[in-house]
C-alpha cells in the first residue's frame, strides 16, 4: 500500500459558516481550526495547506464560560522595563470582538510556515451578515456545550 500525498492541483477549498453566539469560544475555536487545517479531510496532508474557508459570525455576541469575561487576561509588552499592559476579555470585546476569536484560533494551529496563509482563510465578522454569498457557504452547526 503506498502513501498517499496531495498535490497542489487536487486542493478543493469550500466556505463554511460558524455562529460564535451558538457555543462556547473554545468550542467555535478548535472546529475553525480543524476546518482550516483540513484535518476531516480524506485527503489530508499534514505538509500541504488543504484547509476550507471560515466565515465566522456574531462575533460581538461571544459566548464564555466560567466567568472569564473577568478572568480571561490579554497581555501586550511595550519592550521597556516594566512596560507591561493587560487587559480582561470585556475590554478587548469593547474594542474588537474579532480580535479575541483569531488570536484563539491562531493559538490552535500549528506553529508553521502554512499558519499565516491558513489565518487569511479566517474571516471574523461582529454581525451576523457577511459579503461572501457568492461563494456559497455552508452552515457548520455546533453542538452545545456539555453540562
Amino acid at each position: 500500500m503506498k502513501t498517499y500525498s496531495q498535490k497542489t492541483s487536487e486542493i478543493t477549498r469550500k466556505w463554511y459558516v460558524l455562529d460564535a453566539s451558538s457555543a462556547p469560544l473554545g468550542r467555535v475555536s478548535t472546529v475553525a481550526a480543524r476546518l482550516l487545517i483540513g484535518k476531516d479531510k480524506p485527503s489530508f496532508t499534514p505538509h500541504m495547506d488543504g484547509g476550507d474557508f471560515v466565515i465566522i459570525i456574531n462575533a460581538d455576541n461571544l459566548v464564555v464560560t466560567g466567568g472569564k469575561e473577568e478572568k480571561k487576561m490579554y497581555y501586550n509588552h511595550s519592550g521597556y522595563p516594566g512596560g507591561i499592559y493587560k487587559k480582561n476579555l470585556n475590554d478587548v470585546m469593547k474594542i474588537d470582538s474579532s480580535r479575541v476569536i483569531k488570536k484563539a484560533v491562531r493559538g490552535m494551529l500549528p506553529v508553521n510556515k502554512l499558519r499565516d496563509g491558513r489565518l487569511l482563510r479566517l474571516k471574523i465578522y461582529a454581525s451576523d451578515q457577511h459579503n461572501h454569498a457568492a461563494q456559497t457557504p455552508e452552515v457548520y452547526t455546533l453542538k452545545k456545550g456539555a453540562k
